[in-house]
């Protein structure tokens, strides 16, 4: 047994020795290291990945009222929201990729309801130009609650959600955020209640004695709002400043439709689409608000559906 066991040990440095001796004698230039390119050599594409602080102005305002960035916490709390969308590069990227087909009719709505057009970055800020739907279920580009939506006009059951339709979703916030204004005399203020609600901002107000959004202590999520907002204003219109490079033909663009009038239930969209040449996914596309497969129509109302060119 001794012997065996003293063979079996022999055998085993025999071979680690051969294989330390047929590593040593590898010829390098046999596994491409004459092809190797050191990192700091390989060709440059566009795109760079830089770890630095983004620029921060020396003023700026929102909505037409000076940002207080003499305030420490109002500096610091815009410098925060600025790291996070610089270096959130998926979501910043396809936010500004998308607003060139989605500014332009919110911009229109916005002026013609007499509300700053920097509330289009609120926009931003909510939803990044995405029909989503929030853990609390609040929904679409302007992200309404189900009773504030339908408090502002918008028509919400379980066929039919026009908080996915931006026109009327824009319109409606519109007219909340001008009721917000009126009753908080700002839109810094607008913008909080916007955000965590009338009652909770009212009470913080009157628990503190504070009237200035900028001086309240409010729960972190309101407190980052409006420099949430203001850091894409700062993105959007500085551009090269912000190193965002996207070509022209990059941006997302408007997509063609023609509108149709619907004066009669529709038993089955899937059928509709079938009988004139649709595609559903078209049709669902153009109409995110269509939120089953049918759609009834009741007494003299009529929907508008978008349908492809």
């Amino acid at each position: 047994m001794k012997v065996k066991i003293t063979g079996i040990i022999i055998f085993g440095l025999i071979v680690c020795v051969l294989g330390i001796y047929a590593i040593s004698n590898v010829d390098t230039n046999h596994v491409g290291v004459e092809n190797f390119q050191p990192l700091h050599d390989a060709p440059q594409s566009h795109y760079e990945n830089v770890l630095a602080s983004p620029p921060l102005p020396d003023q700026i305002d929102f909505c037409g009222e000076p940002i207080p960035l003499h305030l420490y916490w109002v500096k610091e709390g815009l410098d925060r929201e600025l790291i996070i969308h610089c270096y959130q590069h998926s979501r910043t990227l396809l936010t500004f990729k998308r607003s060139t087909r989605f500014f332009p009719v919110i911009e229109k709505i916005l002026k013609e309801e007499n509300v700053p057009d920097d509330m289009k970055y609120l926009c931003v800020a909510e939803s990044n130009l995405e029909n989503v739907v929030s853990p609390a279920k609040a929904s679409g580009f302007w992200q309404f609650m189900e009773a504030t939506g339908k408090h502002y006009g918008l028509e919400i059951n379980e066929h039919v959600d026009e908080r996915y339709h931006l026109e009327k979703a824009t319109r409606a916030a519109c007219k909340y955020l001008k009721k917000l204004n009126k009753q908080f005399g700002s839109w810094s203020l607008a913008m909080a209640a916007y955000n965590m609600g009338e009652a909770g901002l009212s009470k913080n107000m009157q628990e503190q004695q504070i009237n200035n959004y900028w001086d309240l202590h409010l729960n972190q999520e309101t407190s980052r709002y409006v420099n949430r907002c203001v850091s894409y204003k700062l993105m959007f219109e500085n551009q090269e400043l912000y190193n965002i490079r996207i070509a022209a033909n990059e941006f997302y663009k408007p997509i063609d439709y023609k509108e149709i009038i619907i004066d009669k239930t529709i038993g089955d969209l899937r059928e509709y689409c079938t009988e004139n040449n649709i595609l559903y996914r078209q049709l669902k596309e153009l109409n995110p608000w269509l939120r089953s497969t049918r759609l009834p129509v009741h007494g003299n109302k009529t929907y508008i559906l978008r349908v492809p060119k």
